[in-house]
Protein backbone atom coordinates (compact mmCIF):
# COMPACT_ATOMS: atom_id res chain seq x y z
CA UNK A 1 0.00 0.00 0.00
CA UNK A 2 1.18 3.30 -0.81
CA UNK A 3 0.91 4.91 2.54
CA UNK A 4 1.72 8.83 1.03
CA UNK A 5 -1.50 8.04 -0.59
CA UNK A 6 -2.87 7.79 2.59
CA UNK A 7 -1.39 10.40 4.42
CA UNK A 8 -2.26 12.81 1.91
CA UNK A 9 -6.08 11.82 2.44
CA UNK A 10 -5.81 12.64 5.85
CA UNK A 11 -3.76 15.49 5.91
CA UNK A 12 -5.66 17.60 3.58
CA UNK A 13 -8.87 16.71 5.24
CA UNK A 14 -7.91 16.76 8.52
CA UNK A 15 -5.89 20.16 8.62
CA UNK A 16 -9.16 21.41 6.77
CA UNK A 17 -11.69 20.07 10.02
CA UNK A 18 -8.90 21.51 12.49
CA UNK A 19 -9.13 24.86 11.12
CA UNK A 20 -12.67 25.18 11.37
CA UNK A 21 -12.53 24.01 14.92
CA UNK A 22 -10.27 26.42 15.85
CA UNK A 23 -12.54 28.55 14.53
CA UNK A 24 -15.51 27.65 16.61
CA UNK A 25 -16.99 25.60 14.05
CA UNK A 26 -17.63 21.47 14.19
CA UNK A 27 -17.95 18.97 11.23
CA UNK A 28 -22.21 18.45 11.97
CA UNK A 29 -22.23 22.34 10.10
CA UNK A 30 -20.94 21.09 7.18
CA UNK A 31 -23.34 18.17 7.14
CA UNK A 32 -26.21 19.47 4.44
CA UNK A 33 -27.83 16.43 2.85
CA UNK A 34 -29.57 18.50 0.59
CA UNK A 35 -25.69 20.59 -0.56
CA UNK A 36 -24.65 16.73 -1.19
CA UNK A 37 -27.51 16.07 -3.60
CA UNK A 38 -27.18 19.03 -5.68
CA UNK A 39 -23.50 18.97 -5.55
CA UNK A 40 -22.18 15.52 -5.65
CA UNK A 41 -25.49 14.35 -7.17
CA UNK A 42 -25.41 16.76 -9.74
CA UNK A 43 -21.22 16.36 -10.69
CA UNK A 44 -21.84 12.31 -10.90
CA UNK A 45 -25.02 13.26 -13.64
CA UNK A 46 -22.66 15.61 -15.69
CA UNK A 47 -19.63 12.61 -15.51
CA UNK A 48 -21.74 9.94 -16.79
CA UNK A 49 -23.65 11.64 -19.69
CA UNK A 50 -19.62 12.99 -20.61
CA UNK A 51 -18.26 9.27 -20.53
CA UNK A 52 -19.47 5.58 -21.78
CA UNK A 53 -20.11 3.32 -19.20
CA UNK A 54 -16.83 1.08 -20.48
CA UNK A 55 -14.81 4.25 -19.81
CA UNK A 56 -16.50 4.81 -15.93
CA UNK A 57 -16.12 1.47 -14.99
CA UNK A 58 -12.45 1.06 -15.92
CA UNK A 59 -11.91 4.40 -14.19
CA UNK A 60 -13.22 3.18 -10.99
CA UNK A 61 -11.15 -0.04 -11.51
CA UNK A 62 -7.75 1.96 -12.00
CA UNK A 63 -9.05 3.83 -8.40
CA UNK A 64 -7.22 1.05 -6.70
CA UNK A 65 -3.90 2.23 -8.09
CA UNK A 66 -3.81 5.02 -6.29
CA UNK A 67 -3.18 3.03 -2.46
CA UNK A 68 -2.25 0.06 -4.00
CA UNK A 69 0.12 0.87 -6.87
CA UNK A 70 1.20 -1.68 -9.74
CA UNK A 71 4.65 -3.57 -9.10
CA UNK A 72 7.42 -2.27 -11.63
CA UNK A 73 10.56 -4.51 -10.49
CA UNK A 74 12.97 -2.70 -12.80
CA UNK A 75 16.01 -4.56 -11.55
CA UNK A 76 13.79 -7.97 -11.33
CA UNK A 77 13.02 -6.64 -15.34
CA UNK A 78 16.14 -6.70 -16.29
CA UNK A 79 17.84 -9.92 -15.18
CA UNK A 80 14.61 -11.70 -16.16
CA UNK A 81 15.47 -10.22 -20.03
CA UNK A 82 19.05 -10.73 -19.84
CA UNK A 83 18.75 -14.65 -18.53
CA UNK A 84 16.21 -14.30 -22.12
CA UNK A 85 19.34 -13.05 -24.25
CA UNK A 86 21.19 -15.53 -22.81
CA UNK A 87 19.03 -18.56 -23.28
CA UNK A 88 18.51 -17.41 -27.03
CA UNK A 89 21.83 -16.87 -27.65
CA UNK A 90 23.46 -20.51 -26.83
CA UNK A 91 19.93 -22.35 -27.79
CA UNK A 92 18.95 -20.26 -30.37
CA UNK A 93 15.74 -17.83 -30.74
CA UNK A 94 12.78 -20.75 -31.34
CA UNK A 95 13.90 -21.66 -27.68
CA UNK A 96 12.57 -18.99 -26.63
CA UNK A 97 8.90 -19.99 -27.70
CA UNK A 98 8.52 -22.48 -24.42
CA UNK A 99 9.90 -19.33 -22.09
CA UNK A 100 7.52 -17.07 -23.61
CA UNK A 101 4.66 -18.33 -21.77
CA UNK A 102 6.59 -18.54 -18.22
CA UNK A 103 7.01 -14.46 -18.50
CA UNK A 104 6.85 -12.17 -15.74
CA UNK A 105 4.50 -9.72 -17.66
CA UNK A 106 1.75 -10.13 -20.71
CA UNK A 107 4.09 -7.68 -23.39
CA UNK A 108 7.48 -9.52 -22.59
CA UNK A 109 4.99 -12.87 -23.31
CA UNK A 110 3.51 -11.39 -26.75
CA UNK A 111 6.94 -9.91 -27.67
CA UNK A 112 9.33 -13.12 -26.75
CA UNK A 113 6.52 -15.37 -28.35
CA UNK A 114 6.52 -12.82 -31.58
CA UNK A 115 10.04 -13.13 -32.14
CA UNK A 116 10.40 -16.83 -31.37
CA UNK A 117 8.06 -17.39 -34.11
CA UNK A 118 10.31 -15.36 -36.88
CA UNK A 119 8.07 -12.32 -37.06
CA UNK A 120 9.72 -9.21 -39.07
CA UNK A 121 11.34 -6.75 -36.55
CA UNK A 122 8.91 -3.66 -37.31
CA UNK A 123 6.08 -5.97 -37.13
CA UNK A 124 6.94 -6.33 -33.54
CA UNK A 125 7.83 -3.21 -32.81
CA UNK A 126 4.30 -2.06 -33.98
CA UNK A 127 2.57 -4.97 -31.91
CA UNK A 128 4.19 -3.81 -28.96
CA UNK A 129 4.01 0.21 -29.38
CA UNK A 130 0.20 -0.91 -29.82
CA UNK A 131 -0.34 -2.55 -26.79
CA UNK A 132 1.28 0.36 -24.79
CA UNK A 133 -0.58 2.91 -26.68
CA UNK A 134 -3.96 0.86 -25.82
CA UNK A 135 -2.81 1.00 -21.77
CA UNK A 136 -1.72 4.71 -22.20
CA UNK A 137 -5.17 5.51 -23.37
CA UNK A 138 -6.63 3.51 -20.66
CA UNK A 139 -4.82 5.51 -18.38
CA UNK A 140 -5.63 8.93 -19.80
CA UNK A 141 -9.00 8.73 -19.80
CA UNK A 142 -9.61 6.88 -16.12
CA UNK A 143 -7.41 10.53 -15.33
CA UNK A 144 -9.67 12.33 -17.59
CA UNK A 145 -13.02 11.32 -15.55
CA UNK A 146 -11.60 12.13 -12.14
CA UNK A 147 -10.14 15.51 -13.81
CA UNK A 148 -13.67 16.08 -15.10
CA UNK A 149 -15.53 15.53 -12.27
CA UNK A 150 -13.02 18.00 -10.39
CA UNK A 151 -13.48 20.28 -13.20
CA UNK A 152 -17.73 20.10 -12.98
CA UNK A 153 -18.17 19.67 -9.47
CA UNK A 154 -17.49 23.87 -8.34
CA UNK A 155 -19.65 24.83 -11.07
CA UNK A 156 -22.74 22.77 -9.31
CA UNK A 157 -21.60 24.31 -6.26
CA UNK A 158 -22.25 27.69 -7.51
CA UNK A 159 -25.48 26.20 -8.22
CA UNK A 160 -25.81 24.63 -4.99
CA UNK A 161 -25.10 28.33 -3.36
CA UNK A 162 -27.28 30.05 -5.93
CA UNK A 163 -30.32 27.61 -5.15
CA UNK A 164 -30.16 27.97 -1.61
CA UNK A 165 -29.56 31.81 -2.05
CA UNK A 166 -33.14 31.63 -3.92
CA UNK A 167 -34.94 30.03 -0.80
CA UNK A 168 -33.61 33.19 1.36
CA UNK A 169 -34.98 35.30 -1.22
CA UNK A 170 -38.13 33.93 -0.85
CA UNK A 171 -38.45 33.57 2.65
CA UNK A 172 -37.29 36.99 3.60
CA UNK A 173 -40.40 37.21 6.08
CA UNK A 174 -40.08 34.40 7.79
CA UNK A 175 -36.63 34.54 9.97
CA UNK A 176 -36.82 31.05 11.20
CA UNK A 177 -36.18 29.79 7.44
CA UNK A 178 -33.67 32.16 6.55
CA UNK A 179 -30.43 30.00 8.28
CA UNK A 180 -31.11 26.81 6.36
CA UNK A 181 -31.16 28.38 2.91
CA UNK A 182 -27.82 30.48 3.99
CA UNK A 183 -26.21 26.94 5.21
CA UNK A 184 -27.31 25.10 1.98
CA UNK A 185 -25.62 27.95 -0.38
CA UNK A 186 -22.07 27.99 1.68
CA UNK A 187 -22.06 24.52 2.41
CA UNK A 188 -22.86 23.86 -1.23
CA UNK A 189 -19.79 25.82 -2.88
CA UNK A 190 -17.60 24.30 0.07
CA UNK A 191 -18.74 20.49 -1.38
CA UNK A 192 -17.60 21.60 -4.85
CA UNK A 193 -14.15 23.01 -3.80
CA UNK A 194 -13.54 20.35 -1.55
CA UNK A 195 -14.21 17.77 -3.96
CA UNK A 196 -12.42 18.87 -6.38
CA UNK A 197 -9.52 20.46 -4.91
CA UNK A 198 -8.84 17.59 -2.18
CA UNK A 199 -10.05 14.58 -3.99
CA UNK A 200 -10.71 14.24 -7.71
CA UNK A 201 -7.61 16.30 -8.99
CA UNK A 202 -5.58 14.78 -7.16
CA UNK A 203 -6.93 11.89 -7.76
CA UNK A 204 -6.12 12.15 -12.08
CA UNK A 205 -2.94 13.38 -10.99
CA UNK A 206 -1.69 10.34 -8.63
CA UNK A 207 -3.13 8.32 -11.35
CA UNK A 208 -0.85 9.56 -14.27
CA UNK A 209 2.07 9.86 -11.80
CA UNK A 210 2.01 6.20 -10.79
CA UNK A 211 1.56 4.79 -14.46
CA UNK A 212 5.01 6.63 -15.52
CA UNK A 213 7.05 4.27 -13.97
CA UNK A 214 4.67 1.42 -15.33
CA UNK A 215 5.20 3.18 -19.26
CA UNK A 216 8.83 3.03 -18.60
CA UNK A 217 8.64 -0.83 -17.39
CA UNK A 218 6.98 -1.59 -20.77
CA UNK A 219 9.33 0.54 -22.78
CA UNK A 220 11.88 -1.43 -21.26
CA UNK A 221 10.80 -4.45 -22.14
CA UNK A 222 9.89 -3.33 -25.86
CA UNK A 223 13.35 -2.23 -25.97
CA UNK A 224 14.65 -5.64 -23.92
CA UNK A 225 12.99 -8.01 -26.73
CA UNK A 226 13.95 -6.05 -29.71
CA UNK A 227 17.43 -6.28 -28.68
CA UNK A 228 17.21 -10.23 -28.06
CA UNK A 229 15.59 -10.36 -31.91
CA UNK A 230 19.08 -8.20 -32.85
CA UNK A 231 20.79 -11.05 -31.53
CA UNK A 232 22.75 -8.68 -29.47
CA UNK A 233 25.02 -9.88 -26.11
CA UNK A 234 23.06 -10.41 -22.91
CA UNK A 235 25.74 -7.86 -21.56
CA UNK A 236 24.93 -5.75 -23.68
CA UNK A 237 21.42 -5.29 -23.37
CA UNK A 238 21.69 -5.39 -19.36
CA UNK A 239 23.85 -2.05 -19.71
CA UNK A 240 21.01 -0.65 -22.63
CA UNK A 241 18.20 -1.41 -20.10
CA UNK A 242 19.90 0.10 -17.20
CA UNK A 243 20.14 3.44 -19.23
CA UNK A 244 16.42 3.34 -18.76
CA UNK A 245 16.91 3.64 -15.44
CA UNK A 246 19.82 6.05 -15.14
CA UNK A 247 17.95 8.59 -17.64
CA UNK A 248 14.53 8.01 -15.55
CA UNK A 249 16.50 8.89 -12.58
CA UNK A 250 17.81 12.01 -14.17
CA UNK A 251 14.98 13.33 -15.83
CA UNK A 252 13.41 12.92 -11.74
CA UNK A 253 16.19 15.18 -10.05
CA UNK A 254 16.00 17.62 -12.93
CA UNK A 255 12.23 18.08 -12.46
CA UNK A 256 12.70 17.96 -8.73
Amino acid sequence: MDIFAVIGVFLGIGFILTGQAMEGGNIGQLLQITAAFIVLGGTTGAVVLSFPPKTLASAFAILKDVFMPPKTDLDGLITEIGGFATKARKEGIIALEKEANNASDPLLTLGLGAVADGTDPTLVREMMENQISQLEQHVHNAAKVFESFGGYSPTLGIIGAVLGLIQVMQNLSDPSKLGAGIAVAFVATIYGLFAANLVMIPLGTRIKFIYQNVFLYKNMIMEGVLSIQAGESPVLIERKLRSFILEDAKNGKENG
